[in-house]
């Protein structure tokens, strides 16, 4: 039975080094996140280091708009990082594009050691080796070139060949025991020795991404299990790079769950909506919420209970403790424990996050210092009412303008004697002096309830879309003593008219 390589890592505590090392290509999407998130929450919990460092060897896909958006997406959801891009530490560079100098360094001890070879042929010649021989082409490679003579190499060079370099593979059993998923073996002969740099001299990325990893002493490589596959290249790899010198242990590797759409049981599409991070934050969720959500895709912090405060998190967390089965996104149940996190934010707090969506939705430009005010008086309002951010400009809007449009549904479901009911409104607010919630809920009781003999539910309908332009609103008398009496009985006298014309 085959054992995993007896060098495998056995780093705990603050010994413990991660990495998370996208590739810098279009939008950051939420499975990225996660992986980003498993690892920081990994790195906290023990004491260890996260290290950041970008993978941008393609040069056709990658793009500085793409790193900029990664560096804005872990900094709105306040993951730091230890060593990497814009931090610095004892392995820069961080950026692969920048590391050529290095990677040769190590392919010359690599080559040095045996562990690389010349490998001339191309794939015409190894699909006929295979068919002359019997094999199968999608076995592909055959080894052919492994043992090739000096005389064989100059012969293939005369012809203007040039060569790519390929791993020697061991010929056995590669075993490792996966942090989520138990012992996994890949048989001997699975797969043949593989290329790990072109014959243009690049080193490619099944090569750069664990030397990397090697250099820079990652003890724990945590990813998704898509990546899974590659962990047997890399193992043959790090075997070799231990023989030759460039590092001295195996890391421990976990590889997390799927994360499916709501839908099916595909892999959650970059295309997907619910994938678009940025899109999360414009429709209003709060890194605390979006996280907690995102760390329940294949985790739980313990049964029957899904909210739990970042901190919470960190200290419970352990890679080992993930669940291997594939996790659904659940738009409903992402924003039903965003509203939970709005709900626990310090009133201030909150109404400090609130600025930037009013702002967009037109309420104001650069907000006054009275419509601040006006903003934090009435965040409380609608901070028990609201699952994302972006809903509380609809909620608060009518604050901030001086003319109401009126939702169609709200109109539609006023009664027919609701000019009645609005001029008794405006008869009753008249007179009060002390425009206080508690003086208007008496007035219009008195005028409502009692005088027109109105149940409540029907009595404050007119006068909240005649406030608000909504069927659905923040408290109504605490929004009529925001705006004030004379505003308060203009809007009341506006949806007459409207209603009588």
């Amino acid at each position: 039975m085959a054992t995993p390589h007896p060098l495998t890592t056995t780093a705990s505590g603050a010994d413990v080094r991660v990495r998370f090392c996208p590739s810098p290509t279009g939008l950051p999407h939420v499975g990225m996140v996660r992986t980003a998130l498993y690892n920081w929450a990994y790195a906290r919990h023990n004491g260890g280091k996260l290290i950041f460092r970008i993978e941008d060897t393609d040069a056709a896909r990658d793009s500085e708009e793409s790193f900029q958006q990664l560096v804005d997406a872990l900094t709105w959801l306040k993951i730091d990082w230890d060593e990497g891009v814009q931090v610095g530490g004892p392995h820069e560079p961080y950026r692969q594009s920048q590391r050529h100098d290095i990677y040769r360094g190590v392919i010359d001890k690599l080559l040095a050691s045996g562990a690389l070879y010349e490998s001339y042929s191309n794939a015409d010649e190894i699909d006929a080796r295979n068919e002359a021989n019997g094999r199968a082409k999608q076995l592909g490679y055959d080894n052919f070139d492994r043992d090739l003579s000096d005389e064989q190499k100059a012969a293939f060079r005369e012809e203007g060949r040039q060569p790519a370099l390929r791993l020697r593979v061991p010929d056995e059993d590669l075993t490792y025991v996966d942090l989520i998923r138990g012992e996994v073996t890949f048989p001997a002969g699975s797969f043949p020795d593989f290329v790990v740099v072109r014959p243009n001299g690049v080193p490619l990325y099944t090569f750069v991404n664990p030397v990397d990893d090697a250099l820079m002493g990652i003890t724990h490589v945590l990813r998704g299990e898509d990546l899974m596959p590659s962990t047997a290249r890399q193992l043959a790899l790090y075997a070799a790079l231990i023989d030759a010198g460039v590092t001295t242990f195996v890391p421990r590797f976990a590889h997390m769950p799927l994360v499916l759409g709501e839908t099916g049981n595909k892999k959650l599409s970059k295309r997907d909506p619910q994938a678009d991070l940025f899109l999360h934050r414009e429709r209003g969720f709060i890194h605390e919420g979006l996280l907690n959500y995102l760390a329940l895709l294949g985790w739980s912090i313990g049964p029957d209970r899904d909210i739990f405060s970042l901190d919470e998190f960190i200290a419970a967390f352990d890679i080992e403790n993930v669940n291997p089965n594939p996790a659904r996104f659940d738009q409903k149940k992402a924003e039903s424990i965003n509203g939970d996190h709005i709900r626990m934010l310090d009133v201030k707090d909150f109404a400090e996050r609130t600025i930037p969506y009013l702002a967009a939705a037109g309420s104001f430009d650069e907000p006054t210092h009275e419509q601040l005010v006006l903003a934090f008086r009435a965040a409380p309002l609608v901070q028990e009412r609201v699952q994302l951010l972006g809903e509380v400009p609809g909620m608060l809007g009518f604050l901030f303008t001086d003319e109401i449009s009126y939702d169609a549904d709200a109109l539609k479901g006023l009664p027919a004697n609701a000019a009645e009911v609005l001029e008794a409104c405006i008869t009753a607010l008249e007179p009060v002096t002390d425009f206080s919630p508690e003086k208007i809920q008496d007035a219009l009781a008195t005028a409502l309830v009692e005088g027109l003999e109105l149940k409540p539910r029907v009595a404050y309908g007119p006068p909240r879309v005649a406030i608000t332009g909504r069927r659905v609103s923040p408290p109504l008398f605490e929004s009529m003593e925001l705006i004030g009496k004379d505003v308060t009985l203009q809007r009341l006298e506006t949806l007459v008219q409207v209603l009588r014309s």
